[in-house]
């Protein structure tokens, strides 16, 4: 990865747990980003997985319509030049797909947990996407309980304020760009709005965050890295001790820019009547409370999809 954003060993978790939380810690305060090796995710799932997410972006437009959401594109298909970034002027230019939690007759919310849709026309989308979600969130817990213990939480303080989180695996199809002189960019200047994210497959140039002296520096990860980065649930959780840094997919120069690009970010929310409230721990006389007043984890994110464009 880029000099500067750690690459952390998640092997070191059996050896040398003190010291890789205390870098952990370090790597989220002054970052917002850390990238790490040994996730247990295997390489023949995450090429599978785009295998059929490609195979699924290049049907034709009516086809992939057939999946469109009409509650915020939270489950199935957003079409390009749909989502716009907060105080942005265009659309971006991407298109992509939502996986959310399957839950069994006993979903607390049916409402906000809802069921997934799967596209018929490719075989073996449900299982290896969903197999990849599962991947991702058992990885994204166990970041978690590195984050809480950085915290000075008990390492299990967020498991069980996760395990119904409407969290999202999103596949994103950046198409080339045909028109040069666009102003619109493949993902503008943003910050997530969950917890945590974890992305696979960024190995492909674009990918930037903004460095606390103002600077953009790119993010190209190594093969077997997860990047996983944090939200702005988890800012306003922690009072800014821990930046939800903002990043953006620039255009690619030159011929670059006629190849497409593809990754797949999965967004790990909180359970939906979790109250983000800002921990004690993270409140002193040089960092007071910015958030006095806590706000449940579901209006938070309504909030933000409608800035979003994604809900009216």
């Amino acid at each position: 990865m880029s000099e500067g954003v750690p690459i952390l060993d998640l092997d070191r978790c059996e050896t040398d747990r003190e010291a890789l939380v205390e870098e952990v810690g370090q790597a989220y305060r002054e970052w917002g980003f850390c990238g790490f090796i040994n996730h247990r995710i295997s390489d023949e799932l995450v090429e599978h997985a785009y295998e059929v997410f490609k195979a699924f972006f290049a049907l034709d437009e009516a086809t992939k319509q057939k999946y469109t959401d009409s509650r915020g594109g939270q489950r199935g298909y957003t079409g390009f030049g749909v989502e716009q970034a907060k105080d942005h002027a265009v659309p971006d230019l991407k298109e992509f797909w939502h996986i959310g939690r399957e839950t069994g007759p006993d979903n607390p919310f049916p409402d906000i947990l809802r069921a997934n849709v799967w596209p018929e026309e490719v075989a073996e989308f449900k299982a290896v996407a969903y197999r990849l979600y599962e991947a991702l969130d058992r990885q994204g817990v166990r970041i978690l309980r590195l984050i809480a213990s950085a915290l000075g939480l008990e390492e299990h303080w967020f498991d069980y304020k996760v395990h119904r989180g409407n969290s999202i695996l999103r596949a994103i199809h950046y198409p080339p760009i045909v028109d040069r002189e666009t102003p619109a960019v493949r993902a503008a200047q943003h910050e997530d709005i969950n917890l945590i994210t974890l992305l696979l497959g960024s190995n492909e140039e674009g990918l930037q965050i903004l460095a606390r002296d103002g600077t953009w520096v790119p993010v190209t990860t190594i093969p077997g890295t997860v990047v996983v980065n944090i939200g702005d649930m988890l800012q306003r959780l922690t009072n800014h001790v821990m930046p939800s840094t903002p990043h953006r997919v620039i255009n690619p120069p030159g011929m670059k820019a006629d190849e497409p690009r593809y990754s797949i970010p999965y967004f790990l929310h909180p359970n939906p009547d979790f109250l983000i409230d800002t921990l004690p721990t993270c409140v002193s006389e040089d960092n007071p409370n910015r958030y006095p007043e806590p706000i449940n984890s579901y209006d938070f994110l309504v909030q933000r999809l409608k800035e979003i464009k994604l809900l009216d």
